[in-house]
C-alpha cells in the first residue's frame, strides 16, 4: 500500500503542473474578454442618429464648404483646450493647407471634422448643416481620409479598392488606377484580383498611398482631407502624390494637414495652427509677403524654396 501511494504520489505533482498551466492559459484568454466589457460598460458610445425629425438631402454635400464656428476641443475634462475657438471657413473647391508645430491642433481638426472626439463647443458646418445633425453613418461616408500610415486589407486589388462592393464594372477600377499612376505595377502583379500582401506588404509606402487615393477616387465625394499622408514617403513620392491629388481632386475641397512646409505651396490658402488657434489664414503669396508671419518662419527654417510654378 506504501508503494503504491508513492507512485500515485509521484505522477501527482505533473498533473497538478498541467492543471496551473491550463488555468493560466486561462485566465491570458480571459483579458480579451474584460477588455470588451469595460469598453462597453464604461466608455461613451458613440452617437448613432440625431434626436428628432431631421431631413437631409440625399444629394448634400453637393458643394463641399465646410465653416468651423468657435469650436473648442478637449480630448478629456481634466486636460486643457487643444481646439481653443478655432473659426474658418472653406469655400468650395478650395485647397487649403493646414501647417503648425506639433501639438498646435492639426489633427485635431479632422478628429473634429468626422465627429470622432465630441466638441466642448462651437459647431461645424458642411453645406450650411450642421453635422451633429448628421447621422455618423452618413457623414463619414461622404468624405475621405487619406491617414499617414495607409491602411490596406489582406486581400486583392479589387476588394482595397472597393471594399463595400460597390463597383461592379472593371473598367472603372482600371480608369482609377491609371488616374493614380499605378497602372504598370497593377499589371505587374497580375491584374485586379491579385493579393497585394497582407496590410498591403507587395507595394511600397508609396504605391499603397496612391491605392487610397484610387480608392478614394472611387467614392466620388465631394470633401477629401489628408493627415500628413506623405510624412513616410520620400521626396520624389511626395511630388507624385501632390500632383495626382492636383490633377484629379480639381473641384473638390481639400484638408491637407502637412508634414513637410513645401506640401502645401500650392495650396489655394494656408491655415496656420498655434497653441489650438488659427495664427494666419491667407493665400501662400500673402503670408510669405510677410517675413513676420508664422509660414514665412516655418518656411525658412525648412529650408526649401518656392519654386516659380506655384
Amino acid at each position: 500500500m506504501v508503494g503504491l501511494a508513492l507512485s500515485y504520489a509521484l505522477s501527482v505533482t505533473g498533473r497538478l503542473s498541467g492543471v496551473i498551466t491550463s488555468f493560466t492559459e486561462t485566465e491570458k484568454q480571459m483579458v480579451a474578454v474584460e477588455r470588451q466589457v469595460y469598453y462597453i460598460n464604461n466608455v461613451p458610445q458613440e452617437r448613432i442618429a440625431p434626436s428628432g425629425d431631421f431631413q437631409l438631402r440625399e444629394e448634400w454635400p453637393s458643394r463641399g464648404s465646410v465653416e468651423f464656428k468657435r469650436v473648442s476641443l478637449r480630448y478629456r475634462p481634466n486636460l486643457p483646450l487643444d481646439l481653443n475657438e478655432v473659426s474658418f471657413k472653406l469655400a468650395p473647391g478650395e485647397k487649403v493647407g493646414v501647417v503648425g508645430r506639433t501639438g498646435s491642433g492639426k489633427s485635431s481638426l479632422v478628429l473634429t471634422l468626422f465627429c470622432m472626439t465630441p466638441i466642448t463647443g462651437g459647431a461645424v458646418y458642411i453645406d450650411g448643416i450642421n453635422i451633429n445633425k448628421v447621422p455618423l453613418h452618413i457623414l463619414r461616408s461622404k468624405m475621405v481620409i487619406i491617414p499617414q500610415d495607409p491602411f490596406l486589407f489582406s486581400g486583392s486589388w479589387r476588394s482595397n479598392l472597393d471594399p463595400e462592393g460597390n463597383v461592379g464594372d472593371d473598367a472603372i477600377f482600371w480608369r482609377a488606377v491609371e488616374r493614380c499612376v499605378l497602372r504598370s505595377s497593377l499589371e505587374n502583379m497580375g491584374g485586379l484580383d491579385a493579393n497585394v500582401g497582407e496590410r498591403g506588404r507587395r507595394l511600397s509606402v508609396g504605391q499603397r498611398q496612391l491605392l487610397c487615393l484610387a480608392r478614394a477616387l472611387l467614392r466620388d465625394v465631394q470633401i477629401v482631407c489628408l493627415d500628413e499622408a506623405t510624412a513616410n514617403v520620400d521626396r520624389a513620392s511626395d511630388e507624385l502624390i501632390q500632383e495626382t491629388i492636383k490633377k484629379n481632386f480639381s473641384g473638390r475641397t481639400v484638408l491637407t494637414i502637412a508634414h513637410r512646409v513645401e506640401t502645401v505651396l500650392g495650396s489655394d490658402k494656408v491655415l496656420v495652427m498655434d497653441g489650438g488657434r488659427v495664427a494666419e489664414f491667407d493665400s501662400p503669396e500673402n503670408l510669405l509677403s510677410d517675413q513676420r508671419s508664422l509660414f514665412a518662419q516655418l518656411v525658412q527654417k525648412s529650408g526649401c524654396q518656392r519654386s516659380a510654378d506655384v
